[in-house]
């Protein structure tokens, strides 16, 4: 699903009133301003895909954005760079931590100077968040654990390349992963590696474990941005990049959505991905940093987007659609991986 301008704009009003908006809608609220945003990384083909997105949509929208920050992955970068979005007078913050748990403080003193903060992909342990704008990660792991679990016929080996646990993401796949291999596919025997979403760990990881178990038969990759290049070339290396009709193949299922895993699916290297929407992300992220500073707010429900605002503990989130690609629909013009040029 992308949006155009005229559709978005429609969209800025239509969200509003369907999540129950109690503040008038555009144009009626408190006012606009600036919105800083931090970028967290520059090596992930998922994140660098965003960040295209970001100018493009910004403009279609009308946001009042600041140039970009990148924290690249460093927790401590993120707060500098906030602070500097601050100090240069951002009314809202958008941001997407990659550590959950170290950003609390940094909410906490946004939270003291009243600007609302969006984070995208991730959502914060703790500290006030004006809206999460992230997919159902919980669903990522459970719909690799039933694709691999079926492709397997519920027996075999299967290494799980896992991001950071510091991140709610990679918790939340690893544990839906788990919690379905055991009750779905017990005969199924799973090596998790916390590669703490490094390409370089994700390889030395899965090639010890293919050296120790030569008869693994699948990978769940938890991020195909950092981790589909480092595994191809593992399992090239190995004489495992083979059809999947070949009896040596490996079945491989990934999550991000990017044009190189849907050649990698159309090439027959891998098996699946899910689609997490770069594209619906960035819109989403300065929909809301937009309707932030305009003083709006929101409350838990469906939306006109396909999907649902949920309540947090610190705030709420909007789960937006992640679906699963395989060989039948990675020509979907629809997918945004389709659609990056």
């Amino acid at each position: 699903m992308k949006l155009g301008p005229a559709v978005a704009g429609a969209a800025l009003l239509a969200v509003v009133a369907a999540c129950g908006s109690s503040t008038p809608t555009a144009g009626e609220g408190s006012g606009g301003g600036k919105v800083g945003i931090d970028h967290p990384r520059a090596d992930s083909d998922f994140w660098n895909s965003y960040m295209k997105y970001v100018p493009q949509i910004a403009g279609e929208l009308k946001v009042d954005l600041m140039p970009a920050t990148n924290s690249q992955n460093d927790v401590t970068k993120l707060v500098n760079n906030v602070q500097a979005l601050v100090g240069q007078g951002a009314k809202a913050i958008v941001m997407a931590p990659q550590d959950t748990g170290a950003i609390a403080s940094t909410l906490q003193t946004l939270e003291n100077r009243k600007i609302p903060v969006v984070t995208v992909d991730t959502r914060p342990d703790k500290g006030k968040v004006y809206m999460v704008v992230r997919a159902d990660n919980r669903a990522y792991g459970t719909k690799a654990c039933e694709f691999l679990g079926e492709k397997l016929g519920g027996k075999g080996k299967v290494v799980e390349l896992m991001g950071a646990l510091s991140s709610v993401n990679g918790r939340d796949r690893a544990e839906a992963f788990r919690e379905c291999m055991k009750t779905k596919f017990p005969g199924i025997t799973v090596f998790e590696e916390p590669t703490e979403w490094e390409g370089s760990k994700a390889a030395s990881m899965l090639q010890t474990r293919l050296e120790q178990n030569p008869d693994v038969k699948g990978i769940y990759m938890h991020a195909g941005g950092v981790h589909l290049a480092p595994t191809l070339q593992v399992l090239k290396q190995k004489g495992l990049l083979v059809p999947p009709d070949d009896p040596k193949h490996v079945v491989v299922v990934s999550n991000d959505g990017i044009p190189q895993e849907f050649e990698a699916i159309r090439k027959g290297d891998i098996d699946a991905t899910v689609s997490q929407p770069a594209d619906l992300y960035a819109r989403y992220a300065l929909f809301y940093a937009k309707a932030a500073v305009e003083g709006k707010t929101f409350k838990p429900g469906p939306t006109d987007h396909d999907s649902t605002i949920i309540q947090l503990p610190n705030g709420l989130e909007d789960q937006l659609p992640a679906p699963l690609v395989t060989k039948d629909n990675v020509d979907d013009k629809n997918l945004w991986g389709n659609q990056v040029k």
